[in-house]
């Protein structure tokens, strides 16, 4: 298959077309909105405290889980890696 292909990567992670881009979207809004509570914080140190952090923790943990339901990490691995 073609390394262009619109569907050779999202079936090697288990999904189809849509649903690898309702994911990606739904990763993507998730990282603007981190970034832009990022932008708010610096600007006012008082606000957005924990939300850029929580956002990235969270993507982080629901990549490890993606990863372990297609089969690409064990899940030792991905008990290790919500443990932090």
């Amino acid at each position: 298959m073609s390394k262009w292909s619109f569907t050779s990567h999202p079936a090697s992670v288990g999904e189809t077309y849509f649903e690898h881009l309702a994911a990606s979207w739904g990763f993507a809004f998730r990282m603007l909105m981190g970034g832009l509570a990022a932008l708010v914080h610096g600007l006012f140190p008082f606000l957005c405290v924990r939300t850029g952090s929580s956002i990235i923790k969270n993507l982080n943990d629901r990549m490890v889980v993606n990863r372990v339901k297609a089969g690409h990490v064990p899940a030792s691995q991905a008990s290790q890696a919500r443990a932090r």
